[in-house]
């Protein structure tokens, strides 16, 4: 099982205006959102989490800085700056940080979230205890390690969920509190736990089952060849690079919301498509168009839609015995029917798929491909059983809501500066 450890945080200095210097995870942010945080605090997180002006390793972006400019050596000179001038501050002694999300997730039911923020294991790929859920999408990852070499700090937390029974309970006494935000109708609050019985019991209970990577993946990645560089570097494994900053909160039902991640196709015309998806769908007509409550009616009548570039749809729904032997979930479908689009290794023709998240971005997105499918969310029945079958799910079969805010904490990795 992986261990799981409290550390000496790294915080926002008390009387920080939360909500000027907090921001979403780097990996969400445009290009434009990016800019407006950094001109929105001068001490905002993005100017050490996103120093490049955005995430590197999205479509579209240059694969590396340009010549002449190092923004990751800028983004610790900021790291080193703020914590000279006071406008970040270091715990006095390790503490876990529960990590609560109050919010009204899309079918209109209230939930909380409840999580703690520390120190997970990195394990080796396929070792256990730490699990991905899910296949990941090709991805630079340059950008992240860059930025982890020139801060030794872990900057944004990998999204963690324990098939341990108990942590919910743990977590329900509130701790110190240490800061709250409200943003798109969710509120964030976090508080500090040092007491050492209640440290114990956490990382008992964390200890005792595997951790399921919900989201993160490639940050995660990203630690275990930073981890790998530190033990080449000092010929020790028993540095705080052995661990990377997670928020792990218990695998609930009343708790968790889980979005779907829709598909866009290209590369392929649009009769070709639908003559594939053909084999395996009923084609039924929508007369009234795609709006907010066709999503909940997928999930009720266990279909999918076909978007058209203009905006117009139809239903999917799967014929009897066309998935027979295929995992039932909207991702594995959609790559079963189109399996005959995909062009071959290297070939640079066939289908191309992208992944959008939420209806409306998706309805916006449509008219620049042949054609997108609306999935429905997964449920986290499927997740917990592909978790402890030790599967994986096709990629972005799962969103989880709402994101968390990056620079409540800031983790040091032991390396340099903060060793």
């Amino acid at each position: 099982m992986p261990a799981f450890a409290p550390f000496r945080a790294l915080r926002y200095a008390p009387g920080a205006d939360l909500d000027a210097v907090l921001a979403p995870p780097y990996d969400v942010l445009s290009d434009s959102d990016i800019a407006a945080l950094k001109a929105r605090d001068p001490h905002n997180i993005t100017h050490i989490d996103v120093p490049a002006g955005g995430d590197l390793s999205r479509p579209g972006r240059a694969a590396a800085p340009a010549p002449g400019c190092d923004p990751y050596s800028r983004a610790a000179r900021t790291l080193r700056r703020w914590l000279a001038e006071g406008v970040l501050v270091r715990d006095p002694a390790a503490s876990y940080t529960v990590y609560r999300m109050a919010f009204t997730d899309a079918t209109g039911a209230a939930r909380e979230v409840a999580g703690v923020l520390g120190g997970l294991e990195v394990v080796d790929q396929g070792a256990g205890g730490v699990l991905p859920h899910e296949r990941t999408t090709p991805k630079a990852v340059s950008d992240r390690l860059d930025l982890t070499r020139a801060t030794s700090a872990n900057l944004s937390p990998v999204w963690g969920l324990s098939l341990a029974t108990g942590l919910t309970e743990a977590l329900a006494a509130p701790g110190e509190p240490m800061g709250e935000v409200a943003v798109d109708g969710a509120t964030h609050r976090v508080e500090r736990v040092a007491d050492p019985d209640r440290v114990a019991q956490i990382t008992g209970i964390l200890a005792s089952d595997d951790v399921l990577i919900a989201d993160g993946h490639h940050r995660y990645a990203v630690s275990r060849t930073y981890r790998d560089e530190v033990r080449a570097a000092t010929g020790r494994g028993d540095t705080a690079a052995e661990f990377t900053l997670a928020f792990v909160g218990q695998m609930a039902e009343d708790q968790l919301s889980v979005e779907a991640i829709h598909r866009l196709y290209s590369g392929v015309g649009w009769d070709e498509l639908r003559a594939a998806l053909g084999a395996c769908f009923d084609f039924e007509p929508m007369p009234s168009g795609v709006t907010p409550t066709t999503l909940a009616q997928m999930v009720a009548d266990s279909r999918l839609v076909l978007l058209r570039p203009d905006g117009r749809a139809e239903w999917l729904a799967p014929k009897p015995a066309a998935f027979a032997g295929v995992r039932a979930l909207d991702g594995a479908y959609l790559e079963h029917a189109l399996a005959p689009l995909a062009g071959g290794a290297g070939s640079g023709s066939g289908l191309r798929v992208s992944y959008q998240h939420g209806l409306a971005q998706m309805l916006d997105a449509v008219g620049s491909y042949t054609a997108g499918v609306l999935i429905r969310p997964t449920s986290l029945a499927e997740i917990r059983r592909t978790a402890r079958e030790g599967l994986l799910m096709p990629p972005k079969s799962t969103f989880f809501t709402p994101k968390l805010r990056t620079g409540f904490v800031i983790r040091p990795t032991g390396v340099g500066e903060f060793g």
